[in-house]
């Protein structure tokens, strides 16, 4: 049920509309608490003491213009920062794939510049209902007028950050490190100080469970699933981890046993969705920089520093994992494995990271040399053996990609020495290990 939660409250995130829509329910009942401590005689304008009155201390015919001109001025900047947005997205989805989309729509400061501008707005005109004139009793909101001057002088300002944010969002450094730092959180959430449980040689391949919804899996409630089948004496198998796509009817795990609610139980455990989520995913942000590499590499942009950069991160994210421990996927209970899931290892990681930036590095001097410079730092602080076995591969594939397409003889002996630099530190460490 937790995971569930997560996932909902994930998703809400990524509703562009949802914050600037509090913002503006929040700027209307400050303008009804504004009024209604003027109509209470709490706050306000006093004609018989000048030096008591707060803020505005025009006539009704001034707060009208006054009020008039903020609510307009505030919806047409509102529709401009709205098309400034959508000119951002449209860059960032060219240069640097669609799938970076949710970046900048999930990023609080855009929602929260245009919900001033909207709230401002609806406060102007919530306050402009109020005033009266002579010929119907005359009624100034002396304190509420005051605050629409307040909030139009933060909407200035707010505009003048929004051109500074858009401007710098938008570099694709920027991006890059955003996204790395999704990584990073990405990473310390998902590993462990200590090995968990080794999971059985052999999972159960009994009774399969298909749930009643499909689509992409969000997220898993392993906990519940565990403690479901701790409760009943048998081993669940799950096949699907999170990021994967299943299709409806798709046997997503096997019982050792037949339980008569296993299809209920697994169904409410299981988050689906329409795309993928990064709540468990631990590769959904290596996706994303390395879709930004690809990007990068192709004909079209041809930016081999940008490759580079990204390269750069995963290789720091290599590093950060280095001294923690990936989940094996098993789950014990009271001493005895109730569940055993699929997880992300060291290889799949890897794998995420480097093979398709390699295959379309296309000859790339400069990022098959920065890619097995990443290989090397990486070596140099990993202490297992299986991982540098498994960054080996990497370099070893790497430098058959520099035999089979660089044809410079300098450039292909510049990187058959950074490939024996590789094996030296490999060769270093797993002696250390020893």
């Amino acid at each position: 049920m937790r995971a569930r939660v997560r996932a909902w409250i994930e998703f809400l995130g990524d509703q562009f509309w949802l914050r600037p829509a509090l913002v503006v329910l929040a700027c209307i009942g400050l303008a009804q608490a504004a009024v209604w401590l003027e109509t209470a005689h709490i706050a306000g304008y006093d004609p018989s003491s000048p030096d008591a009155n707060w803020g505005w201390a025009g006539g009704a015919e001034g707060a009208r213009a006054l009020l008039s001109a903020v609510a307009s001025s505030t919806i047409g900047v509102a529709g401009t920062t709205f098309s400034i947005t959508i000119a951002a997205l449209t860059l960032a989805s060219n240069q640097m794939g669609p799938r970076l989309l949710r970046n900048f729509v999930r990023d609080a400061r855009n929602q929260l510049v245009l919900g001033i501008f909207l709230g401002t707005f609806a406060y102007a005109l919530m306050v402009l209902r109020t005033v009266r004139t002579v010929e119907e009793e005359t009624f100034v909101p002396h304190l509420a007028v005051s605050g629409a001057v307040l909030l139009a002088l933060v909407s200035l300002g707010t505009l003048v950050w929004f051109v500074h944010h858009v401007a710098t969002s938008i570099n694709v450094e920027t991006v890059v490190d955003t996204v790395h730092r999704d990584l990073c959180a990405a990473v310390e959430a998902r590993t462990r100080d200590e090995a968990d449980v080794q999971p059985p040689t052999e999972a159960p391949r009994g009774g399969p469970v298909a749930p009643a919804d499909g689509g992409y899996l969000q997220a898993v409630d392993t906990d519940g699933l565990a403690d479901w089948a701790h409760e009943r004496r048998v081993v669940l198998a799950l096949r699907v981890r999170p990021g994967d796509f299943v299709p409806r009817g798709f046997p997503v795990a096997f019982l050792s046993a037949g339980v008569e609610d296993a299809a209920e139980a697994v169904g409410r455990a299981l988050t689906f969705g329409r795309r993928p989520a990064a709540l468990q995913d631990l590769e959904y942000s290596v996706r994303q920089l390395v879709e930004i590499a690809v990007r990068a590499l192709s004909p079209g942009i041809n930016d081999p520093m940008t490759a580079g950069s990204v390269l750069d991160h995963l290789g720091d994210a290599l590093c950060r994992i280095a001294p923690r421990h990936l989940p094996t996927g098993a789950v014990a209970r009271e001493g005895r494995i109730v569940l055993v899931h699929p997880v992300t290892d060291y290889d799949g990681l890897c794998d995420a990271m480097f093979h398709m930036i390699r295959q379309n590095a296309a000859g790339s001097v400069h990022v098959l040399a920065r890619m097995l410079d990443v290989l090397t730092r990486a070596a140099e602080v990993e202490r297992l053996t299986s991982r540098l076995t498994e960054l080996g591969r990497h370099a070893d594939l790497v430098l058959a990609a520099a035999r089979r397409d660089v044809a410079d003889p300098s450039d292909l002996a510049d990187l058959e020495e950074r490939h024996a630099r590789f094996l030296r530190v490999r060769t270093g460490a797993g002696r250390s290990v020893g």
